[in-house]
């Protein structure tokens, strides 16, 4: 059969992608952050980060993206037809579309939806065509297909894109028509039912424009590059009808890899599991399953598909590139209709905890992935309420803040920060994981929940708690030798095989003082019966962490940190300001324990430790802190003293913030401040941990202001990333990784 083409001619997958399916930007996904460090030998810079998935493209995308906004403005309004499409509240570097756990993360990587491929999160394209039909002519909304013999000469005119915590909303317009798109992938504080089901809406909502009836149709396909990194895996597929609630019933197309790799990724796509693609039923519905070119033109010449299903199967995703499709014919349109579609990814089981298969939480709520889906489809509208209402809270109290760039930073930010975790059952109990999405690929490193840390604080404490309980049982159960606490659950996702023989990315102040802080800042939030008894079932453990703390964080050897990708550092300030203030919050947790001595006792050396740590990280210049004790002339962002505003300790004396603010401001670059003296990159999720920290000081202003005028303008075209340069405007490395939660921080200040 002939292979799929994009709208330049080019072959889609097979020119940019080699059979592997791993396009070229693979060798970052093999390789460690620390390897990359060893790949450069002094930091990533541009070379590293050309490795990254993504980056390759940047350029490309910032140029198309440049002619996409440029026509417009040349035509000096007199098409006013042809204006540039409005972005609200922020032209996102990638726009979230599924964005629902980490193997359900699809995005659009530019502005415009019309010939342009969605994309999993790694640049490998998950594709999804959308035509409608309008009075007999076709227009795309959504993808790059070619089908031979049938030009797609029309596009429809883009008027704006909305960006939510929850939806991005396309608004369309064709042949008098207009189309409302929304992708919406709810998040859900509170309700572990809802938030456990991997799936997410499309919503289609057609109107007429100027008062008359029009004939419309509209066509929706995905390919089977969703099953697989590797388009030459074989797939197979089903269709079933699946029944809802309130007489909701919808038709479900499905298909996974023939030959399943349980546990296993390729490309950082999951190798088992099933993708879900379904549509509420209504009349003049049909849908078909087939090779692209095939079902695609009986779309485009005005029919109706043929509600069959290719009987050739299993085959290759590229042998033929078999779709998935559905076409509403919503008849004569003088008002309003609407057309639902739901996309998912289901796996059981979801990940491996130390050899036991987990399975996903939402298995505790529902016997099986028809049964969730059936119900997905009638919760639509109250999840619609739902999700309004969350969007709504997110932008008033955001703005509050931070002001309304801020707010547009918590939108972009939100759906991405859930969707590297995902829940589990075990023993009856929920658990959370979280992927170390484009960096190391670890299970729960602890250093990324870390900085992802304040949405849940603001959002949903419960879920941190839930994260945190794996980290503490493999500590206290698992196996784990050293005294000091791991850095994470399991070198590759999601596989959690622990590292009982002591080989792992050590951290000790990093990692101990993470979760002894974490732990505090989750029993503040809680009632204090929880807190009472989480802190008594954990205490051993964290008071083994503190007092390796109490031995090691005043002045660190030469240790790594979080920020492995600028190498160990000896004497380091911000990371024994971490210990430091988790030395703090260990007298809160001895508190919620009721051990009124242990408090008593780690609150002392805090205190203690703080007057000595003033003394040594001040520069001799005596207007800011240095990086290193035993560097002067240099400093960094003291993004570790969040904790202490957010948990009351205030250690850290006000004069000294203060400073430290004044010297942040005469460092800034144009997109930022950076991350220290040596590099002119910087880390966004600290940044905004910095901002809070100094609220109350103007460098937090110009730090949310910076951030977004990135975000907003950045040529790379990526989902959100937080290491980029302030000077170039560009990703330096990582994407679509939790941490973004740490954009949240000012806003865990007011819950």
């Amino acid at each position: 059969m002939t292979p799929r083409h994009d709208n330049a001619g080019l072959p889609a997958n097979e020119s940019s992608t080699p059979e592997s399916g791993i396009d070229s930007s693979a060798p970052a996904r093999g390789l460690s952050r620390r390897g990359l460090l060893r790949w450069t030998g002094t930091g990533l810079g541009v070379a590293g980060a050309g490795l990254l998935p993504g980056f390759a493209q940047s350029a490309q995308a910032a140029s198309a993206t440049a002619r996409e906004t440029a026509a417009p403005a040349s035509s000096g309004g007199r098409f006013p037809g042809l204006a540039a499409p409005s972005f609200d509240p922020v032209r996102p570097p990638a726009v979230p579309l599924a964005v629902r756990s980490p193997y359900l993360s699809t995005w659009l990587n530019a502005d415009l939806p019309a010939g342009h491929w969605p994309a999993f999160w790694t640049g490998h394209t998950t594709a999804m065509t959308g035509v409608i039909r309008v009075d007999g002519t076709n227009y795309l909304f959504l993808g790059a297909p070619n089908v031979p013999d049938h030009p797609l000469s029309r596009g429809v005119v883009q008027r704006s894109l909305t960006l939510t915590a929850t939806r991005s909303q396309f608004v369309f317009e064709a042949g008098g028509a207009e189309l409302t798109l929304t992708f919406l992938s709810p998040v859900e504080p509170g309700d572990l039912r809802r938030q456990s089901m991997p799936l997410s809406y499309i919503a289609a909502d057609v109107r007429s424009l100027d008062g008359k009836a029009h004939d419309v149709a509209l066509y929706f396909d995905i390919s089977g590059e969703w099953a697989s990194g590797n388009s030459g895996t074989k797939i197979r597929w089903s269709q079933e009808q699946l029944s809802g609630s309130g007489g909701t019933t919808a038709t479900a197309l499905s298909f996974t890899p023939d030959s399943p790799g349980v546990l296993k990724e390729n490309g950082d796509m999951a190798s088992w599991g099933t993708v879900v693609w379904s549509a509420t039923n209504r009349s003049g519905l049909s849908w078909q399953i087939g090779s692209d070119t095939t079902v695609r033109a009986a779309a485009l010449d005005g029919k109706a598909l043929t509600d069959s299903a290719d009987t050739r199967q299993p085959r290759a995703i590229n042998d033929g590139w078999p779709v998935f499709a559905f076409r509403f014919d919503l008849g004569s349109v003088h008002g309003s209709t609407s057309a639902l579609l739901s996309v998912g990814h289901v796996r059981d089981p979801a990940v491996s905890y130390l050899g036991e298969q987990l399975p996903p939480l939402w298995r505790s709520y529902w016997s099986s992935w028809q049964d969730m889906a059936a119900f997905f489809h009638s919760d639509e509208a109250a999840a619609r309420k739902r999700t309004a209402a969350l969007d709504h809270k997110v932008r008033k109290e955001a703005t509050a803040a931070g002001g309304a760039k801020y707010a547009a930073l918590c939108a972009l930010a939100l759906r991405q920060a859930y969707a590297g975790t995902e829940l589990a059952g075990r023993k009856g109990k929920p658990w959370a994981f979280l992927k170390e999405i484009s960096s190391d690929g670890n299970v729960s490193t602890i250093d990324v929940t870390y900085p992802a840390m304040p949405v849940f604080l603001y959002l949903d404490p419960q879920y941190l708690g839930l994260l945190l309980e794996p980290l503490f049982d493999y500590a206290e159960n698992g196996g784990w030798p050293k005294k000091f606490a791991e850095h994470d659950l399991g070198s590759s996702y999601p596989n959690a095989t622990g590292h009982n023989d002591g080989n792992e990315e050590d951290m000790p102040v990093e990692e101990s003082a993470n979760m002894l802080l974490m732990t505090a800042a989750y029993l503040a939030r809680s009632n204090s019966a929880t807190a009472r008894a989480f802190a008594s079932a954990h205490y051993t453990i964290l008071k083994q962490w503190a007092d390796y703390l109490v031995d090691n964080t005043l002045d660190p050897g030469y240790q790594n940190q979080t920020d492995d990708f600028t190498g160990f550092i000896a004497h380091s300030a911000n990371l024994a300001l971490k210990g430091i203030l988790a030395l703090g919050a260990m007298g809160k947790i001895a508190t919620a324990a009721g051990n009124s001595s242990d408090a008593g006792h780690y609150a002392g050396i805090a205190r203690d430790y703080i007057g000595q740590w003033v003394d040594k990280a001040q520069d001799p210049d005596q207007d800011h802190l240095k990086l290193a004790y035993d560097q002067p002339g240099t400093w960094s962002l003291k993004y570790n003293g969040y904790p202490d505003v957010l948990l009351g300790l205030n250690l850290v004396p006000r004069e000294v913030a203060r400073k430290e603010g004044d010297w942040y401001l005469s460092q800034a670059n144009q997109f930022g401040i950076p991350l220290d003296v040596r590099h002119s990159y910087t880390k966004g999720d600290w940044e905004m941990w910095t901002a809070a920290w100094l609220h109350d000081h103007p460098v937090s202003d110009l730090l949310v202001s910076q951030l977004y005028q990135f975000a907003n303008a950045s040529p790379s075209r990526v989902p959100f990333t937080d290491w980029y340069d302030t000077t170039a405007n560009t990703q330096n490395g990582f994407q679509a990784r939790p941490v973004v939660g740490g954009v949240f921080a000012l806003l865990s200040l007011r819950s």
